[in-house]
């Protein structure tokens, strides 16, 4: 039988396990036009907690008693369409199932001797182009300028980071345990790292660690951080948007200081985003990255949860902070 895991019921604040439902079914096969695929690896991440409120998004909410779906890096077992041979390796957005038939569109075939599977679903996947489209293309960072980073110690802040210093500037990130700020600064050289959930004053700590003001602020996570960091922008400082974290589970509205004035008095640019927009960057980016990471330049650190069944804790624990970069399962 093919395990499957389900949409349950749709959350309210934080997500639990009863969110999710277990169901075995009849095993799938290939049809003609058709591979048959088996998971490798699975990503868990922050963005599927909105595709499981039934509203109004930028991508389809999940489907009540449907398959929950993400990046997935997979290995085809069978084919009967061409273009795709027994033990080639592939990538797409596909359905939380052990094994699955499909048509084929949309995967890309990866390759297991040019970087660790589970690379093509962060650092060369959506999360390594989330970090540089959404840097270069929106934060356009100049040598010497100051890049801060909330989130910093995940899939995406980490390689923002390490973009920003590839680029000559002086890259500050924000993260949630002492271990990860440390991690940043000896690992991704981050020039300096802010816990913020120790420091009594983020607005004062960020400020003492920007001596000349904010340039680039890259913000996964919103809410008090960000209005930290929004305090401390320079003049013409860009701010794209990657997420908001900080504000996934909340259940009523949250309330903080005004941004209007200060985007006014600082000329400053915040721009949302969402990486798809980017679609022609993507060889380009992929490109890059490719080379950083053979020169050296560029480095990943993975959480991997081992288990079929384990991924639903592993997409919770992206919201207790449990990851150090990117969350993948390993099935």
């Amino acid at each position: 039988m093919n395990k499957v895991i389900l949409l349950n019921a749709r959350p309210v604040g934080k997500p639990v396990l009863s969110d999710f439902k277990f169901i075995e079914e009849a095993m799938p096969v290939a049809n003609d036009g058709q591979v048959l695929l088996q998971t490798k690896y699975v990503s868990v991440d922050p963005y599927l907690r909105g595709r499981m409120n039934d509203s109004e998004s930028y991508i389809p909410p999940f489907e009540l008693n449907k398959p929950m779906s993400s990046g997935v890096v997979a290995e085809v077992i069978d084919s009967k369409m061409p273009g795709f041979e027994k033990g080639d390796f592939v990538s797409g957005s596909l359905e939380w199932k052990e094994y699955q038939s499909h048509d084929g569109k949309g995967l890309i075939k990866v390759d297991p001797k040019a970087a660790d599977l589970s690379a093509y679903l962060g650092i060369l996947g959506m999360t390594g182009l989330t970090a540089y489209c959404g840097l270069l293309e929106i934060g356009k960072p100049k040598a010497g300028e100051t890049i801060v980073v909330s989130g910093a110690a995940g899939a995406v802040g980490t390689v923002v980071g390490q973009i920003g210093k590839i680029l000559g500037c002086r890259v500050i990130g924000i993260a949630g345990t002492n271990e990860k700020v440390e991690m940043l600064k000896s690992k991704f050289h981050f020039d300096e790292a802010i816990n913020y959930k120790t420091t009594t004053d983020l607005k004062a700590a960020v400020k003492a660690a920007c001596p000349d003001g904010v340039d680039v602020y890259f913000d996964n996570v919103g809410a008090a951080i960000s209005d930290a960091v929004l305090a401390n922008l320079n003049r013409y400082a860009r701010i794209p948007v990657c997420g908001a974290i900080s504000l996934y589970n909340a259940t009523a509205p949250d309330f903080g200081p005004r941004i209007q004035p200060t985007m006014v008095i600082k000329s400053a640019l915040m721009q949302g985003f969402i990486v798809s927009a980017f679609a022609t960057k993507f060889p380009e980016a992929i490109a890059q990255m490719s080379t950083w990471l053979k020169e050296g330049k560029l480095s990943y650190v993975e959480t991997v949860v081992e288990g079929f069944d384990q991924i639903p804790q592993a997409f919770m624990d992206l919201f207790e902070g449990k990851n150090e970069g990117k969350m993948i399962v390993k099935v």
